[in-house]
């Protein structure tokens, strides 16, 4: 049956080394269908969270190159079931993957749910956009609210995707996470913190109001 990322990425020397270590059979026999070749809901929804993700290109010598890309949650937008965009903005303007998407479009993308232990991997190939180039294209990706100056947009053109499995994902979180998954404890220590500061107050005698029920 079909399996779309699977059908770029296994090459000859994949294959070899498959069977060096017995997992051959495992692909070549694929009973499934992973075809993945359109972004569904699960995928739209996965994306929409993401304020970051890793993007791999392949230079005119060969090397390959990965850079990682951020901004505002749901800075990576779905257009449409085939196609994602975002806003390039500006770094450290060593203008690698710009380069390289210029002569060979092909690119790898790698979006990474560390708190969930899950990850989505894409295939695709890009093509930079001017800012001036697509008025329709800026109004549904360009933030003015984040603040950070754009450069250019990116339009990805999938070819396939997959799903990887948790394995060897170590659960990280964001500031924001942190303090969203703590903000009943704080809520707590607040409470008690107004609570003891009655409670010295009726010792001191300065305070004789008494304390509400419970406390």
């Amino acid at each position: 049956m079909p399996y779309g990322f699977m059908d770029i990425a296994i090459t000859p020397s994949v294959r070899r080394a498959q069977a060096e270590m017995g997992a051959d059979h495992l692909w070549s026999g694929f009973a499934g269908h992973r075809e993945f070749g359109l972004f569904g809901p699960r995928e739209r929804e996965f994306i929409a969270r993401r304020d970051s993700f890793y993007m791999a290109s392949v230079s005119e010598t060969g090397w390959p190159y990965v850079q990682h890309r951020g901004g505002p949650a749901g800075f990576l937008k779905v257009l449409d079931d085939r196609t994602l965009a975002f806003a390039d903005y500006r770094g450290n303007r060593q203008y690698i993957t710009t380069g390289n998407v210029a002569a060979d479009d092909r690119v790898c993308l790698f979006l990474m749910d560390y708190p969930r232990r899950a990850r989505l991997k894409i295939y695709a190939t890009a093509e930079t956009v001017a800012l001036d180039a697509d008025p329709d294209l800026s109004a549904a990706v360009a933030d003015e609210a984040y603040g950070a100056r754009v450069e250019r947009f990116f339009r990805i053109h999938l070819k396939a995707f997959d799903w990887n499995c948790p394995q060897h994902i170590v659960p990280r979180f964001t500031e924001a996470e942190v303090a969203a998954g703590t903000q009943i404890l704080r809520d707590r220590l607040a409470a008690l913190e107004t609570e003891n500061q009655h409670l010295r107050a009726r010792l001191d005698g300065r305070d004789m109001t008494p304390l509400a029920e419970g406390s």
